[in-house]
């Protein structure tokens, strides 16, 4: 069993397996006892489900603390807790997404559920790859840090568009190379048709398209967490567990915030805020002649930011009607 204690991105194996084997435990335990049937999932339901993944991904800290340390289990929240609210961005999106195709709320856990799996994947790629650099290339860092700055003025200073669905160049592109229904089928992804010349063919269904759609949303979301998360911590093993375990709980996370999303409109300030600190903290720390900016201050001034940002946003859109359409229509 020497194999398990073989360093992989700075971390023996059986690390890794731990974490993979808890992630499958979870998606088997979500689809196979939760979710064995469609159904259309509540807000206490969804409140609960949040609440669980929210915990485990705060209790991995002590896994963390106790294997790497202290400090990088600081580290690690700070990562997680930045990914969390990030994620909030991506939740609207996804809602504008089912709302532009109509998706009942009973089919929308099977789309979130094959997106999340894909997400596992392309985060592990687009992580391993920023390790590989950043590794290499120290200087890969800053580049990170200038982005994030960029972004969050940006952010800051953009006022904000309604996204048109229908304009989506990947959305275009496949209602023009693929064969595709105008309904919905059930829970399926493809269905056999006959198309024009009476063959049967398969025929992808609009909740395949609304799966794509997401996961597209997610891939844009990664290019600002990911280098956020690098700009935290360069430890694989952290950045790789703290988007992942944010990432599994966007599902409840969504059914929970997808009627009051209109709540948190104003906390695009804080979070932009939050990219221009997180970018900032590297020049900061070269300035000050520290190796690095203090876990303990990082984590203190991030819960700050968010917790001013949610209370701000909260009472300016008091009252305030709902943006986002319904979508557990038939």
């Amino acid at each position: 069993m020497d194999f398990l204690y073989i360093d992989f991105l700075s971390k023996p194996v059986w690390m890794w397996l731990l974490f993979v084997g808890i992630v499958i435990a979870l998606l088997v335990f979500d689809l196979g006892v939760l979710n064995k049937k469609d159904h259309e999932i509540g807000v206490n339901e969804s409140l609960r489900l949040s609440a669980l993944y929210i915990a485990l991904g705060v209790g991995f800290s002590g896994f963390v603390w106790w294997q790497i340390g202290f400090e990088e289990s600081k580290l690690y929240l700070t990562a997680f807790v930045v990914e969390k609210t990030l994620a909030l961005d991506n939740v609207f999106v996804i809602a504008l997404i089912f709302t532009y195709f109509a998706i009942p709320r009973m089919y929308q856990h099977r789309v979130l559920f094959w997106g999340i799996l894909g997400v596992i994947v392309l985060r592990g790629i687009m992580i391993g790859l920023g390790a590989t650099l950043v590794a290499q290339y120290s200087w890969v860092l800053y580049i990170f840090a200038v982005f994030l700055i960029f972004t969050g003025i940006k952010m800051m200073f953009t006022d904000d568009k309604e996204t048109d669905i229908s304009q989506n160049p990947v959305l275009k592109f496949m209602k023009r190379r693929m064969n595709v229904t105008e309904k919905l089928h059930g829970n399926a992804f493809w269905v056999k048709e006959q198309d024009a010349k009476g063959k049967a063919v398969w025929f992808a269904t609009p909740l395949f398209l609304a799966l794509v759609l997401v996961e597209i949303a997610d891939l844009v979301f990664a290019v600002d967490s990911v280098p956020a998360v690098f700009a935290i911590t360069t430890d694989p093993f952290i950045v790789y567990t703290s988007n992942i375990f944010a990432i599994l709980g966007l599902r409840a996370l969504y059914f929970a915030l997808a009627a009051v999303l209109h709540r948190f409109h104003y906390l695009k300030y804080a979070l932009a805020l939050l990219l221009v600190f997180i970018g900032s903290k590297i020049f900061v720390a070269d300035a000050l002649g520290l190796e690095k900016f203090p876990a303990n201050l990082s984590l203190g001034i991030t819960f700050a930011i968010l917790a001013a940002g949610v209370i701000y946003s909260l009472w300016r859109s008091r009252n305030d009607a709902p943006v986002v359409g319904k979508t557990d229509q038939d």
